[in-house]
């Protein structure tokens, strides 16, 4: 596929993931401010927008400053998910002016699931992939996770819960094991209405990495997602498991970043 050949995609992206997803998690509100949807209720806000706000100058401010006070309000901390081909071009810029600090730009890749999944690495030898539902799974998933990233992810798992209760059919979570142990974890988010699912999780213990764990979740979820009439699969990747996902047939339309203003410390 050359370069001009990703326009479809992004495309069907913009047409298609810029909304609130169908069915919110347990305990998760979505709003609607002007042109921005909001979520309420996750272990920090989350607003996103169109690819074109609308809005700029002094009305952008303005907006910008709602959400954030509108989180200040309730003590938590916000984000704002920009992608680098949106307008006004000026966002991040009113952004820093407002507090919001930029974290690790992820780039946008999306395939075709069908392309995807016709690509079936199977795990290494004395690893297994099991799907699960269960809330001890879960929570196995973020001690994992909070493992992987030196950080409290407890939140992960009522998160994962929360999407199960709320909506079983639009989440496939899948665990990798390895005597007992979770060594890797991901799930796969349906988004109902369109044509796309998402590839969300991946995190892998430093001592697995590098065994074809990640490629195999990856080939199990584009599998699934196939079998449901999914046409498109969605990931925002880091710089690490970007090459991963090149390799299988995803393509790079965009970069994210996610600018985030966080309560000051008491």
């Amino acid at each position: 596929m050359t370069t001009t050949d990703t326009q479809p995609l992004l495309s069907a992206y913009d047409d298609q993931m810029r909304g609130a997803p169908p069915t919110p998690p347990t305990g998760v509100t979505y709003e609607q401010d002007g042109p921005l949807l909001r979520i309420v209720g996750q272990f920090r806000g989350f607003v996103s927008g169109p690819r074109d706000l609308g809005v700029d100058g002094a009305a952008l401010d303005e907006l910008i400053a709602r959400q954030r006070d509108f989180f200040a309000a309730r003590g938590e901390a916000v984000e704002w998910k920009t992608r680098s081909h949106d307008t006004p071009a000026d966002l991040t810029e009113r952004l820093r002016a407002a507090g919001f600090v930029p974290e690790e730009r992820e780039t946008v890749l999306v395939g075709r699931a069908a392309e995807m999944a016709v690509r079936q690495p199977a795990p290494p030898e004395g690893v297994t992939v099991r799907r699960v539902t269960a809330d001890a799974d879960m929570r196995r998933i973020a001690a994992m996770e909070s493992a992987v990233w030196g950080q409290d992810w407890h939140w992960l798992a009522d998160d994962l819960i929360g999407r199960v209760a709320a909506a079983p059919d639009d989440i496939a979570v899948y665990v990798a094991e390895a005597d007992g142990e979770v060594v890797c974890a991901a799930w796969l988010v349906f988004r109902s209405g369109t044509g796309f699912a998402s590839l969300w999780g991946g995190s892998t213990l430093a001592e697995w990495r590098g065994k074809g764990i990640y490629r195999a979740l990856v080939a199990v979820r584009a599998a699934l997602a196939v079998a449901r009439g999914v046409t498109y699969l969605h990931v925002d990747a880091s710089d690490d498991s970007a090459p991963i996902l090149r390799r299988l047939g995803m393509h790079a339309v965009t970069t994210t970043t996610p600018y985030v203003w966080t309560p000051p410390s008491r």
